[in-house]
């Protein structure tokens, strides 16, 4: 899957050190820290900084990852990394792709990850047997400098979906999705295992064989 991403450019490298991890999710959060810690990084969240959570108002994973990750450097005065990313259904014409979290809202401001696979599952229903279950998952990492200065990388996991839900191990969609020649979910799946197979795993080691 395309995102039509910036062209060649400089690259610039990473330095040990602090680095904002632009994100109030504890999931990716705890899987993007475990992916740079090898690296030297000392990886705080936005959160942990109570840095505000800017509206994702791009039409693409990589406008929106692009805004999150600005918004955290410019306030912050460190480098961020942002990750946005989402579940794609070929059946669902790519849905919910870069709208994924809003099918886990829940009119009061909470996101509710099983009623997100249960609207997933029923629009399949609807669609009937001859509905695929091919699906993937798409990744944009978009990693920040106070200066403007903006990286970008993309990653994907192809599965399939299945029903119901299976694990407690991950996260989002996780439960519902069976990454491509395995047979357990992502759920159900060790987290160093998840993270070695995973689309944030992809767009993290484009991003590490750039910028390291």
């Amino acid at each position: 899957m395309s995102l039509d991403l910036p062209g060649p450019q400089a690259v610039r490298a990473l330095a040990p050190g602090k680095l904002v991890i632009a994100s109030h999710n504890e999931g990716k959060v705890r899987e993007i820290r475990a992916l740079l810690e090898p690296f030297g990084i000392e990886a705080v969240s936005a959160k942990e900084l109570d840095l505000p959570e800017p509206d994702e108002t791009g039409t693409t994973f990589f406008a929106n990852a692009e805004l999150k990750a600005r918004s955290a450097a410019d306030l912050s005065g460190l480098p961020a990394l942002a990750d946005d990313s989402g579940l794609c259904v070929d059946a669902l014409n790519g849905e919910p792709g870069v709208l994924t979290a809003n099918w886990a809202e829940t009119g009061d401001g909470a996101r509710d990850w099983q009623l997100a696979m249960r609207r997933v599952e029923d629009r399949l229903q609807m669609i009937g047997p001859a509905a695929g279950r091919d699906a993937h998952f798409v990744c944009v990492l978009a990693l920040a400098w106070p200066d403007g200065h903006v990286e970008w990388f993309e990653g994907a996991a192809y599965g399939t979906l299945t029903w119901p839900p299976r694990g407690t191990v991950g996260f989002g969609y996780d439960p519902v999705f069976v990454p491509l020649g395995g047979t357990e979910t992502f759920a159900e799946l060790p987290p160093a295992q998840k993270h070695a197979i995973s689309h944030r795993a992809d767009a993290f080691g484009k991003l590490v064989a750039a910028v390291f």
